[in-house]
């Protein structure tokens, strides 16, 4: 008598089969792939500081883009004298409006500026504006110009390559402040006799500069990648199934690229920040307007008696710019696959 043999289904039903007193068999779980920029955003999430700094950074852009309506709310100007005041304040009299010297005015939180009686939570506000429309629209300038300039270099190369490259190397040659203080008055003095023009062309003229000597970085880093990257297989395949040069560049190798161009879009925003006060405190950036620059130079002669006036542009700087720093380096931990948190 033959014995029986076990076909596939009954090895598959005894397989799937449940012991007694264990638990139903656990259904398959779908894996699913994350790009590396979604990685980076989820260790990015799990980094406290970097969440306190992208907030205090979310903060800062908000004040920069309301700040007529904030400080509509505390109903201040920064027109001179507004509201009337004594004239001890207007002369540059003392004791002056804002703690330690003087007494706490709800009117006016952060005081009033000696001599025009300008409050000085108003020229905080724009001034915040005005440091954060120039260093984005720098950097966001010199990002492009960088990126350009880097794709051709490293994927042309030849003779392109080396013109791009002497170029980049002229310009690090030159030193920054030295150029500024020499550009910078003969860009405005251009526009001196329109006053209507005088205070954009001012803006436009200090964006023009520090995205001049800005883009140099971008334009190393990007090129040293894609000379890494173009003799990789799907460059090598685009290119024998005929695809242009232009979208190689920017459909094939820009997507690989847009981790070290984040983490250098990141560290170049608050070096420009810094750069915008730094050079409106030396009297070649913002003149006309609200500028933290412009505040601590003009709070400098007062610090011994009305340290307030000083303190407040000089904390916002500083609070605005460690933060990303701090949020720029946290990107870069992210970014890397090595990095281990």
């Amino acid at each position: 008598m033959s014995t029986p043999t076990m076909g596939s289904e009954t090895l598959g039903h005894l397989s799937e089969e449940a012991l007694p007193g264990d638990e139903a068999p656990a259904t398959k779980r779908q894996v699913s792939g994350k790009s590396p920029l979604r990685i980076a955003a989820g260790r990015l999430r799990q980094d406290k500081v970097a969440m306190v700094c992208l907030t205090i950074v979310v903060i800062f852009g908000l004040i920069a883009i309301f700040a007529g309506t904030i400080a509509g709310w505390f109903n201040v100007t920064t027109t001179p004298g507004n509201p009337a005041e004594d004239l001890n304040y207007l002369n540059g009299g003392m004791p002056y409006k804002g703690p330690p010297n003087g007494s706490f005015d709800p009117d006016h939180p952060f005081g009033i500026a000696p001599k025009t009686a300008t409050d000085n939570l108003a020229t905080w506000l724009y001034g915040c504006r005005t440091s954060m429309m120039i260093a984005t629209s720098a950097t966001i300038l010199a990002s492009l110009l960088g990126i350009v300039l880097g794709l051709v270099a490293g994927f042309v190369g030849g003779i392109v390559d080396k013109i791009i490259s002497f170029v980049t190397d002229l310009f690090l040659t030159l030193p920054f402040l030295l150029m500024a203080l020499v550009i910078a008055p003969i860009l405005s003095e251009r526009f001196a006799l329109k006053p209507d023009t005088y205070k954009q062309m001012q803006l436009l003229s200090l964006i023009v500069i520090l995205a001049g000597f800005g883009w140099m970085g971008v334009a190393r880093l990007v090129r040293g990648e894609v000379l890494s990257l173009r003799e990789r297989e799907f460059i090598l395949s685009s290119q024998v199934i005929g695809m242009s040069t232009p979208r190689i560049m920017f459909k094939e190798l820009l997507p690989n690229l847009v981790a070290p161009i984040v983490v250098a879009i990141s560290l170049m925003l608050p070096a420009f920040i810094a750069a915008e006060a730094g050079l409106a405190y030396l009297g070649v950036g913002i003149t006309q307007g609200s500028s933290w620059g412009q505040t601590i130079l003009q709070a400098s002669s007062y610090f011994e008696h009305y340290p307030l006036y000083l303190w407040e542009p000089l904390l916002g700087i500083v609070v605005l710019v460690l933060a990303l720093n701090l949020l720029g380096d946290a990107i870069r931990d992210a970014v890397d696959p090595k990095t281990r948190r």
